[in-house]
């Protein structure tokens, strides 16, 4: 059984689709299915359900999987030691992030990061859900919220803060707005309530905003409501500096909450993602307090 059987073994595993699979080894999705037909004649196991709603694992299949990321991290390891930390780092990294973060933090963080280590291929995949490091959705990810389930290390990165803004623009046509009690008479911007995928997003019920408003689902998409002085919504004060226009208000209430980053247990023993995730939370530090100590309280 060869490695790069395993390799196409592996991604279809995770992506549970032909086209999902061929995306990630970029391959054509018939290439995969005769790759996969192959190796099924080989093992004599079927290894795969399939249906419409994809492939799933078989009994035989879920064996081989534990067999063939034995293999995939030995071999991770492997070429790991043939580069030494001065030698810089390369290869493909990919890192899952809720948006807020993707979009204010990583750009900056990461350009620095590659500009120390050119050979680096880095994925930043912004998505409003939980990411799946054990079907490799991302080599690392970072989260809000951190898990209690699933062979995963977390490390916190930093804490940050949010508050309440607004642009003047909307202030001077809306009512008074004086205490927390006020906000039921405003507009306001935030999360799609069902679609809200982790508990320390849910802004709304701490702060005590109305839940019916002007609402999406991306932070990006936020901010860009609350710029056109759509309503009120919560705002990480790392996002401010590229949102001069915004204003605070009841400065008093203000939200805390931390970054963390997660790497599959297995994955543990990678020096290469080591040193990456060591120049990572250094620099979502540096970032965060760079910029939040840049905006006026």
């Amino acid at each position: 059984m060869q490695w790069d059987d395993l390799k196409i073994f592996l991604a279809l595993a995770r992506s549970e689709s032909l086209s999902g699979a061929g995306r990630a080894l970029r391959l054509d999705p018939a290439t995969i299915g005769r790759r996969i037909a192959r190796l099924e004649a080989t093992t004599g196991a079927a290894l795969f359900l399939r249906s419409a709603q994809g492939y799933a694992l078989t009994e035989a299949g879920a064996r081989l999987t534990a067999h063939a990321e034995r293999v995939e991290r030995e071999i991770a390891h492997g070429m790991s030691q043939l580069t030494g930390p001065g030698d810089g780092l390369s290869g493909q990294i990919r890192i899952g992030a809720p948006d807020g973060c993707a979009n204010y933090l990583l750009p900056q963080v990461c350009a620095d990061i590659v500009r120390d280590h050119p050979s680096l291929d880095l994925q930043i995949v912004a998505l409003p859900r939980v990411f799946n490091l054990s079907k490799r959705e991302a080599d690392l990810a970072i989260a809000v919220t951190p898990p209690t389930q699933g062979r995963l290390t977390v490390r916190k990165i930093t804490d940050y803060s949010l508050r309440l803004a607004t642009t003047q623009m909307y202030l001077d046509s809306a009512p008074p707005l004086v205490n927390a009690q006020d906000l039921q008479q405003h507009r306001t911007v935030g999360y799609i309530p069902d679609m809200i995928f982790d508990a320390g997003l849910d802004y709304a019920s701490e702060v005590g905003l109305p839940s019916e408003g002007v609402n999406s689902n991306s932070v990006l998409v936020q901010m860009n409501l609350l710029r056109a002085g759509a309503g009120i919504g919560v705002v990480h004060d790392f996002a401010r500096p590229s949102a001069p226009e915004l204003v605070t208000v009841l400065p008093d209430l203000t939200l805390q909450r931390a970054f963390y980053l997660l790497r599959h247990a297995d994955e543990a023993g990678s020096a290469r993602l080591g040193q990456f995730a060591e120049l990572l939370v250094a620099g979502i530090r540096r970032e965060t307090h760079k910029l939040e100590a840049s905006v006026a309280k």
